[in-house]
């Protein structure tokens, strides 16, 4: 879903930047702005360091043992393809969008504070989830004693900090930028 609305913001974004070209209203340059702003933080804060994590995390974890996170059971339900673009397209996708537009990232501190807090917020849906129907969203929790879990979740954390660190790293190795 996080792919799917950045996606979209950058289509709109381009759509937008493409019909106000040689505009010279001002309201439309601002609103612009805003929505150029939006797609810069999304690429930052969610599409890149979620899409890395996703994809990195997915895949470690299925080839270990696949039903710890994909269920071969859900291979009825859910075709291949939708699986991969799922879980493997969205590297080359945000890669790509990462080479072909200058993402202007925002202070470490507020990118840093807001993957935080969506790496949180996602923790504890996984955790409501599961108190309200008994079953864990990702099999694998289920193997995980309380204490391990909550080392888990630290961990996820800090990757997905670190993936965030990582794409700032590689945006202005891209577009020969420093902060």
């Amino acid at each position: 879903v996080i792919q799917a609305v950045f996606f979209g913001i950058c289509v709109l974004t381009d759509l937008s930047s493409l019909l106000t070209k040689g505009n010279d209203s001002q309201e439309q340059e601002r609103q612009l702005k805003k929505l150029i702003s939006l797609r810069d933080w999304m690429m930052a804060v969610l599409a890149f360091p979620i899409g890395v994590f996703v994809v990195t995390m997915f895949w470690s974890i299925y080839i270990y043992d696949r039903e710890l996170v994909y269920p071969k059971l859900l291979d009825n339900f859910i075709p291949a393809w939708l699986n991969h673009g799922m879980h493997t397209t969205v590297l080359p996708f945000i890669l790509i969008e990462m080479r072909t537009t200058h993402h202007q990232y925002p202070s470490r501190t507020c990118g840093l504070a807001a993957v935080c807090t969506f790496a949180v917020a996602y923790i504890l849906w996984v955790c409501w989830i599961h108190h309200v129907t008994g079953v864990w969203v990702y099999p694998l929790l289920e193997y995980l004693s309380p204490g391990v879990k909550i080392i888990f979740f630290t961990a996820v954390t800090i990757i997905i900090n670190i993936f965030y660190l990582l794409g700032e790293v590689l945006n202005n190795y891209i577009w020969d930028t420093q902060k």
